[in-house]
């Protein structure tokens, strides 16, 4: 599910120099199975399993998704009660975090369309009508402003996809799904050829803060809530300065900073950086773009309820404390 075409947008994510490719099984114009070699530096980033894996060894990461799902799965298998449980019980009766994991087991399963079932019944009880219809807002937003775009739009940090399975879906432009877990990436490979949209979207395993596309290639970016869910940042901003010649439209939602139970956990973390309005603000200054944050709107945010079946295990882990959240679409230029 990597279109062939990118080939020219890609360099060595590591040194930047130039990709030799082979290519060993192609599916249409979508490349299966093959590697790309630096020129440079010697470095090989193989495809598999329509994957382009573009990551560099030497920076940190702990890949959620992985973790996440496969505790799961090893949780449910070493309780098999638990599992027909989750499985068997009627759906309404399920409390919404224990829902989204019925969602997670039938995944695993390949069963997606009881997955999205489950999934979307999970969502009304873990947020709040005004979380979703901000979130709702953002989404057309992005959709509207993006309807003319003809190139690839390149959709960083996309996780399980939400976004970027908008955009396939309403856009003419070829989407570009991009996250440093190639588990999720694989999860959304077997998702979209569910949706029958395998043809309109491209995967790539690669770390949003040495990322494989050359200087300027990225006419369109998008992200939805990815940039808080990039760990030690660093000089995430300058990268995103390097890559794109056009817009970064960001889906965010900022804390008020004088929140002091939830901004206390949000320094804990280090997640500080992009999870306030004014140093967003500043960081994408800094760097040399010129940004607007627009369609602004509120909402209340309630802590995500953790499952009863699976006792204690949660969704989120912001926010502590009820709070409102500020949205908006994050444009930089």
């Amino acid at each position: 599910m990597m279109k062939g075409q990118l080939c020219e947008l890609l360099v060595c994510p590591a040194c930047h120099g130039e990709l030799s490719w082979r290519v060993n099984e192609r599916n249409g114009d979508h490349i299966e199975e093959g590697e790309a070699r630096c020129a440079g530096c010697g470095a090989a980033y193989p495809v598999r399993e329509g994957i382009g894996v573009f990551l560099t060894p030497d920076l940190p990461r702990h890949d959620l998704w992985e973790g996440a799902e496969s505790g799961l799965v090893a949780y449910l298998r070493e309780h098999p009660g638990v599992e027909r449980a989750l499985l068997k019980t009627p759906l309404e009766e399920l409390s919404p975090a224990d829902r989204f994991f019925r969602a997670l087991l039938l995944e695993e399963r390949g069963e997606f369309a009881g997955a999205r079932q489950a999934e979307e019944a999970a969502l009304v009880g873990l947020y709040t009508p005004e979380y979703r219809s901000c979130w709702r807002r953002q989404v057309e937003y992005v959709l509207g402003r993006l309807s003319p775009v003809e190139g690839p739009v390149i959709d960083l940090a996309s996780g399980r996809g939400y976004l970027a399975e908008e955009l396939a879906q309403k856009l003419e432009s070829h989407i570009v799904l991009t996250d440093f877990s190639p588990r999720v990436l694989r999860r959304n490979r077997r998702y979209f050829e569910f949706l029958g949209l395998p043809g309109r979207v491209s995967l790539i395993a690669c770390d949003a803060r040495r990322m494989p596309f050359r200087a300027g290639a990225v006419v369109t970016m998008t992200t939805n809530l990815g940039l808080a869910n990039i760990q030690e940042p660093g000089e995430l901003v300058g990268e995103l300065r390097r890559v794109i010649a056009g817009e970064f439209l960001a889906i965010c939602h900022f804390f008020p900073e004088d929140d002091a139970q939830n901004a206390e956990v949000i320094r804990k973390f280090g997640l500080e950086a992009f999870l306030f309005g004014d140093s967003t603000r500043e960081r994408f200054s800094r760097a040399g773009f010129r940004v607007e944050l627009v369609n602004v709107c509120r909402s209340q945010a309630l802590p995500t309820p953790h499952g009863e079946l699976i006792q204690g295990a949660g969704i989120d882990a912001l926010p502590v404390a009820e709070t409102e959240l500020t949205w908006c679409t994050l444009v930089a230029r």
